[in-house]
């Protein structure tokens, strides 16, 4: 006869996540009488982690763990979020609200005080974003802030060998791996790349290669993951930030935030300000049309609205473990001042297709590093457009979505 097991995944990810992290520790910060938590698994599926990892194993207040109850459709169109179970600040509006923030990142007006620590989730678990008391971190600056602080993480302990991001993503993290003197990848979009320098040296895969691992890697589209697993994971990111918050709030005998954490970050290592806006549903032969004149363009040397071009190119990878070669990965245009204008056409099947347009603008540690990020690249997002003629192609004056 044959027999079913029936387990319980939520506890196998449980046991996993205890080899990585100090619970304990994290336990400790939990408890202060300053410290509150909300994560919004937005009617996914991370619902049942969040309550068992974060309100039982954790002790965090019963309720921490909001729209905790998966749903087929993820809440549906009379959610908050329409069923659009999207981790960032035009989506996840009721976390975003609760932390005292607008879709754009504003500081709004609270009935009660916001949470000290803000997480959401998408629908299937594996994506995050990050926020304290009215204020948003950035998924590129998420991933630089925990590379920095990678050694208050047991799962770090010897230290890290490499990290990654995805070209898209800001060069963040390309400052710290260089203070660390650790490798550090900038690959095409898509996690199968990570996945690859996690296998580095792997006796059954690539035995010959060099060893990357211990890895963070991560995505500006609120993917963070290490070498736990192959594939992002959005627990795993939520409890990385718990685990540097507990280590600096016990050495400092106070309770330290996200905030703290990226203020001490910029002022170390400057500060990358960063957008992306997304143009859906545009029509695909006219998105492709303009992506082809742009890869055409040789306009390394000019000077746009004030700014001195460096270069610009098609984005292609070697991949350094198994040899292949990825082109047509996205248009760069890189500046003197080390700013980047990057564009990426995503195809969505009979929705037509989306234009990506990502603005990236460097502030040294000298400069000024409190200004608000989606003004900061609105010059450049003006550069794009005159650069890309977008408007005249697609008709559109406004992006969908702006994360």
């Amino acid at each position: 006869s044959k027999t079913v097991e029936v387990f319980d995944s939520v506890e196998d990810h449980l046991a996993l996540l205890k080899k990585c992290f100090d619970f304990e520790q994290i336990k400790k910060m939990v408890a202060m009488p300053d410290f509150s938590i909300v994560y919004d698994s937005m009617s996914g599926v991370q619902g049942p982690y969040a309550r068992r990892i974060v309100e039982k194993e954790l002790g965090a207040a019963p309720g921490s763990a909001t729209n905790a109850d998966p749903r087929e459709d993820f809440g549906g169109k009379d959610s908050p979020w329409h069923g659009h179970a999207d981790p960032n600040l035009t989506y996840a509006v009721e976390l975003v609200k609760t932390m005292g923030l607008d879709k754009g990142g504003n500081k709004i007006a609270t009935e009660k005080p916001p949470p000290a620590f803000g997480a959401a989730a998408d629908g299937d678990a594996d994506r995050n974003m990050i926020l304290s008391s009215q204020f948003f971190v950035s998924p590129s600056d998420s991933l630089a802030m925990i590379v920095a602080n990678a050694s208050l993480i047991p799962q770090f302990k010897d230290g890290l060998k490499g990290c990654a991001r995805s070209m898209p993503t800001s060069g963040a993290v390309d400052l710290v791996a260089q203070k660390l003197g650790i490798e550090c990848f900038e690959t095409p979009t898509g996690w199968k790349f990570f996945g690859n320098l996690m296998d580095s040296g792997n006796p059954t895969y690539f035995p010959d290669t060099k060893v990357y691992t211990p890895f963070i890697c991560g995505e500006e589209s609120f993917g963070t993951g290490a070498d736990h697993v192959r594939e992002k994971d959005g627990m795993w990111a939520v409890l990385a930030w718990l685990q540097i918050l507990a280590a600096k709030s016990e050495a400092a005998g106070k309770l330290v935030t996200v905030e703290d954490v990226a203020k001490e970050h910029w002022k170390e290592f400057g500060r990358n300000y960063y957008a992306r806006y997304d143009y859906e549903g545009v029509d695909k032969p006219k998105a492709e049309e303009m992506m082809k004149k742009m890869s055409e363009m040789s306009i390394g040397g000019t000077a746009v609205q004030g700014m001195k071009i460096k270069c610009n190119d098609v984005f292609e990878y070697k991949d350094p473990v198994d040899g292949s070669v990825s082109k047509n990965q996205g248009i760069r245009i890189i500046f003197e001042d080390g700013s980047r204008i990057i564009f990426r056409l995503s195809g969505t099947g009979v929705a037509g297709a989306t234009i990506r347009l990502y603005l990236e603008k460097y502030e040294p540690a000298s400069g000024d590093l409190g200004k608000h990020q989606f003004e900061v690249v609105k010059p450049l997002a003006a550069i794009a457009l005159e650069i890309s003629k977008l408007k005249e192609f697609t008709g559109r004056n406004e992006p969908t979505v702006i994360t």
